[in-house]
């Protein structure tokens, strides 16, 4: 589990104490809002997902965000601490890829706009373009593995629901 001391950085402490949250962060409290693990009752949720947002940064901070997307089956979990998405080329710029290479903390945002459920998921990741990583999804160039150490469930509040439709008419 993780702890105060371990978990905070200098700025979020500095954050808690001026808007008035650090009270509000007993043990009880954390211990279910700072994983250090996927729980089981959002595996399937997280298998199901369509797509998810990752943040990468580079060595000198950086940030970028990408939408990662390809249907339900994109994400596997390996177990509760670590998960793998296939890396399918886009722009060819590789940005997150090369985030990656120079700094492998990052942060992945899965979003169900039906209900709200947001998990955050923090960890480590690599790149595998071959080997039993790359085998889960053969049609990709390349695979990432993220060795989880941060799993944050949000509340639903602020997350439009979404209600897609599928367009069948034709265009003219």
């Amino acid at each position: 589990m993780l702890t105060i001391k371990n978990r905070f950085g200098r700025g979020e402490t500095e954050a808690q104490r001026c808007w008035g949250s650090a009270e509000r962060h007993d043990p009880a409290r954390l211990a279910r809002l700072l994983l250090d693990h996927i729980p089981a009752e959002y595996h399937a949720r997280i298998e199901a997902a369509p797509f998810f947002f990752l943040a990468t940064s580079n060595a000198c901070g950086q940030c970028d965000c990408s939408f990662k997307g390809g249907g339900p089956g994109l994400v596997r979990l390996l177990d509760a601490r670590s998960l793998a998405f296939p890396d399918f080329t886009g722009n060819d710029l590789f940005m997150s890829l090369g985030n990656i290479l120079e700094n492998p903390h990052v942060g992945l945002l899965f979003i169900d706009f039906a209900d709200g459920a947001r998990l955050r998921v923090n960890g480590r990741a690599s790149i595998h373009d071959g080997g039993p990583a790359h085998a889960l999804f053969p049609q990709a160039p390349r695979v990432v593995v993220v060795a989880i150490e941060e799993v944050t469930p949000n509340c639903p509040a602020f997350v439009p629901r979404l209600h897609f439709t599928t367009n069948t008419k034709e265009a003219d």
